[in-house]
C-alpha cells in the first residue's frame, strides 16, 4: 500500500520491518550533500590550515560513519559492506565543498 509507513505496527508503535524473506541482492546507494562557506573557510579547506586536511578528515569519517549506520539511525539494520566511498571536492561555483558517498552491500 503506497504511502504505509514501514517502521510503524497497527496501534502506531515503532517496530522492525522483519527482513528474512528478502532475496539476497547487491544494492548499492548514493547520497550527495553540499557544505556551503565562506571564501575565507574553503581557502583554509584548499591549503589544509588551520585543523590540517579537512577533505581527508571528512572522508575518513564518512567511511566510519557509514560502517556505523545502523548504531546511529533507529530502527536501522546492520548491514555488512561491501564498500563505501566518499569524496569530498570543491564545488564547481566555488561556494563550498560537495560530498558524494558510495555503499554497497549483498
Amino acid at each position: 500500500m503506497a504511502g504505509k509507513l514501514t517502521h510503524i505496527d497497527a496501534d502506531g508503535r515503532a517496530r522492525m520491518v522483519d527482513v528474512s524473506d528478502k532475496a539476497s541482492t547487491t544494492r548499492i546507494a548514493t547520497a550527495e550533500g553540499r557544505v556551503v562557506m565562506s571564501r575565507e573557510a574553503l581557502e583554509l579547506a584548499r591549503s589544509r590550515g588551520g585543523k590540517g586536511d579537512v577533505r581527508a578528515t571528512a572522508e575518513i569519517a564518512g567511511v566510519m560513519a557509514a560502517k556505523r549506520t545502523s548504531d546511529l539511525i533507529p530502527m536501522c539494520h546492520p548491514l555488512a559492506l561491501s564498500n563505501a566511498k566518499v569524496r569530498v571536492d570543491e564545488s564547481a561555483d566555488g561556494s563550498g565543498l560537495v560530498v558524494v558517498s558510495e555503499v554497497a552491500t549483498t
